[in-house]
């Protein structure tokens, strides 16, 4: 067998084409995703390229909605242990209670989780975002400010502050 020159019969060498590595070559996202948190209002938070590149006034209404929404999961919160305290008046009733408990859990379970991926987004600003919406939620639906003129006896420590629906300790 002779040797034959790799390529045409003109002696020219051809190249097989790259291979086609899937790890080397980068996600057309995979510039914007951070892995390490970063202060700057080019951000993708929640939806592709929201806020992004739309300037520092969508990035203050997508950190008014992180907070708008760690808020709302504390007030739910609030809502779901004072349903679950209710006490119904019959079989009806505590079915119908109980299919109302299911879905404010439901819807805050899934507010918890949109918040939860908002803050990997990796961006400090949704961080703050977030917490200090959990914070406000708590301070206004949980966290009741006593005045000299309300006793600590008449509201119940499970509760946060809320006395108990039937007028009874637990």
């Amino acid at each position: 067998m002779r040797d034959m020159p790799m390529g045409g019969e003109d002696g020219t060498m051809t190249m097989a084409p790259p291979r086609a590595d899937h790890t080397a070559t980068p996600h057309k996202m995979m510039g914007m995703m951070h892995m390490t948190f970063f202060w700057g209002d080019r951000a993708v938070v929640l939806f592709p390229g929201w806020p992004g590149d739309r300037g520092a006034g969508m990035y203050l209404l997508c950190l008014l909605f992180v907070l708008a929404l760690a808020a709302l999961t504390e007030a739910l919160a609030l809502l779901s242990r004072l349903l679950a305290r209710r006490s119904g008046g019959g079989e009806a009733t505590a079915a119908a209670s109980a299919a109302l408990l299911t879905a404010v859990h439901a819807a805050r379970m899934g507010m918890a989780y949109l918040v939860m991926l908002a803050v990997m987004s990796f961006n400090v600003g949704v961080l703050l975002a977030a917490v200090a919406g959990h914070a406000i939620g708590f301070l206004l639906a949980r966290s009741r400010v006593r005045t000299g003129a309300a006793r600590a006896s008449d509201a119940s420590p499970d509760l946060c502050g809320i006395p108990p629906s039937n007028g009874s300790k637990p």
